[in-house]
């Protein structure tokens, strides 16, 4: 786990405040005994995370397809080929949705803003070690020339549903 106190604090917050605003059918599923808390969270999402990621077409269709999720610091990022479909949206228009779902034990869902990341900058030293963590050293091979992208959250919701016990509740 990477996340500092104040990153978990600053999920938990987003957390909470999703949770308040959410309509009464995602309450009624994301029950208060089934939501995540922020450490619990992230004690869930080590490594590649599979997300099912939401961009918009110019003419406002919205466009599903998988994407390696990297959890870090509070955040999901994710990487795509240069020249994708996926970072052209992006560009144009950052609004995104993600959903990361285990079976019916684990829910996901981020809805945000894609801002994309120069992983070369020193300001993402900890997020690069990071992805060599998760990928091993051929990630400096053909990670660094490949875009990735932050999400930043406008909602963030989360449901564990597990018949064992919830993680660090």
């Amino acid at each position: 786990m990477h996340e500092t106190e104040a990153d978990l604090a600053n999920l938990q917050q987003m957390l909470d405040a999703s949770h308040r605003a959410a309509g009464e059918h995602l309450r009624s599923i994301f029950l208060d005994d089934r939501r995540l808390d922020a450490a619990g969270l992230t004690a869930l999402l080590p490594g590649v995370q599979i997300l099912s990621l939401a961009t918009v077409t110019a003419d406002g269709r919205p466009l599903v397809g998988p994407v390696d999720g990297l959890f870090y610091r509070g955040h999901f990022y994710f990487g795509s080929s240069p020249d994708s479909v996926r970072f052209r949206h992006i560009r144009a228009r950052p609004h995104v949705s993600a959903t990361h779902v285990r079976g019916e034990e684990l829910a996901i869902v981020v809805h945000g803003v894609a801002h994309e990341i120069n992983t070369s900058s020193t300001d993402q030293t900890g997020f690069r070690d990071y992805a060599v963590e998760v990928y091993g050293e051929q990630w400096n091979e053909w990670g660094p020339d490949a875009p990735y992208a932050r999400i930043d959250p406008d909602k963030l919701f989360a449901a564990y549903m597990p018949t064992a016990d919830i993680p660090s509740k």
